[in-house]
């Protein structure tokens, strides 16, 4: 009962961590134009957030062994639900600069830390399920946000309503805190028990784990992945608003469709986990999302394009829990901790970077950018995931 109960907190946490994910794509046409900035303002925060995370991410070890998982994940609750409630009262766009530190250090330790969590005591089901969790914030968001932008005409009260959830779920998550010391307390007694004791090499650290065999692979894919997924988010709204005609109200409701793909893709891989293992699955959402992200560039009609927001998001679904969930089976538990907070870092190096830079490319040139780039960043993940499967053809 005791580890249900706590999956479920850990679920409940994957939403708090979704919610913010897609709020400034929606709000960034209005916002925009409030401040009289240009269409890659936007990347320039989502930048700050990323770096943020990329601190925090690299600080995980250290902070999850000072503090434990649960106070991080409360901690970390706390601080992006005050950072929107900043943001929904920011004067001016350095506002939005100084709040995106606290904005993208909240996320950073508490997703390494879970996931590597899930990944070594949880089957491949729960690793989809928890990330759906994240797919029902990252939904929850734009539909929020474009509900009241059509009631009220206003982001700020957007950025409010989620900020005042985001503190809701952190008084859950401090509520409880006691509860993470009994789970503690059950895993050392159930180890104590155990008549064989696994032997554990020594851990592989720092730099050398990007040594080990397929590891610069599997960064790759992650930093391409995450730079498409959060592309799509960031972007998508204003390319179907300037490509497509259409109002910003609908444009945040295909987003949502597109967060909603990644949900319901997420929670059938934790079915279909049961009959495919994680490298077939990675594999099939890949040519799934290439083949949204051709019907997103071929731009054919309103319909095909929100086809094309549906297909990419349950393309993109099992793709990133399925390549976590893989990393202790091809490197080891020994080195785990270690791969997936490169993994996460990698992931978050692919956000900080090439959003921004589409963004400076779309002002430059046209919308016609985003699409290539969509499609661009799925067929590396693919080249890299043909190539990192070859690589463990026997494990």
């Amino acid at each position: 009962m005791v580890t249900l109960i706590l999956l479920i907190i850990i679920y409940l946490a994957f939403i708090s961590l979704g919610l913010p994910d897609a709020l400034l794509g929606i709000a960034w046409p209005m916002m925009r134009q409030d401040f009289l900035l240009g269409l890659d303002a936007a990347g320039a925060i989502s930048a700050v957030v990323t770096v943020g995370t990329i601190a925090s991410s690299l600080l995980s070890g250290t902070l999850i062994r000072r503090f434990g998982e649960g106070k991080i994940t409360l901690i970390s609750g706390l601080m992006t639900g005050l950072a929107l409630l900043g943001y929904a009262m920011a004067p001016s766009f350095i506002w939005f600069i100084i709040l995106a530190i606290p904005l993208g250090f909240g996320a950073g330790s508490v997703d390494t830390a879970l996931n590597h969590y899930v990944a070594l005591h949880f089957k491949a089901h729960h690793m989809n399920w928890l990330h759906s969790f994240w797919g029902v914030g990252a939904t929850a968001g734009p539909v929020l946000m474009a509900f009241i932008l059509d009631k009220t005409d206003s982001w700020r009260m957007g950025y409010q309503t989620v900020a005042g959830i985001q503190l809701v779920l952190a008084l859950v998550i401090f509520i409880s805190l006691p509860l993470w010391k009994k789970h503690g307390a059950l895993v050392e007694d159930q180890q104590a028990s155990q008549e064989v004791k696994q032997e554990v090499g020594k851990p592989i650290t720092g730099f050398a784990v990007l040594k080990v065999k397929g590891v610069l692979p599997a960064l790759m894919i992650f930093m391409f992945y995450c730079a498409a997924e959060f592309a799509m988010g960031l972007w998508g709204a204003s390319y179907l608003v300037q490509e497509r005609g259409i109002s910003l109200q609908t444009a945040a409701r295909w987003v949502a469709f597109y967060y909603g793909g990644i949900t319901v893709g997420r929670v059938m891989a934790g079915f279909i986990s049961f009959k495919l293992n994680n490298k077939q699955m990675i594999l099939g959402g890949i040519i799934i999302a290439f083949a949204g992200a051709v019907l997103l560039l071929l731009n054919l009609t309103n319909m095909t394009s929100m086809l094309a927001f549906v297909l990419i998001g349950l393309g993109f679904a099992p793709i990133f829990p399925s390549m976590v969930h893989e990393t202790p089976k091809r490197f080891g538990k020994e080195i785990a901790q270690s791969v997936i907070g490169y993994q996460f870092t990698a992931a978050y190096v692919g956000i900080a970077i090439f959003p921004a830079l589409i963004g400076v490319v779309i002002d430059n040139t046209s919308m016609v950018a985003f699409p290539l780039f969509i499609l661009s960043c799925v067929a590396l993940q693919l080249i890299f995931t043909v190539r990192l499967n070859r690589m463990y053809i026997t494990r």
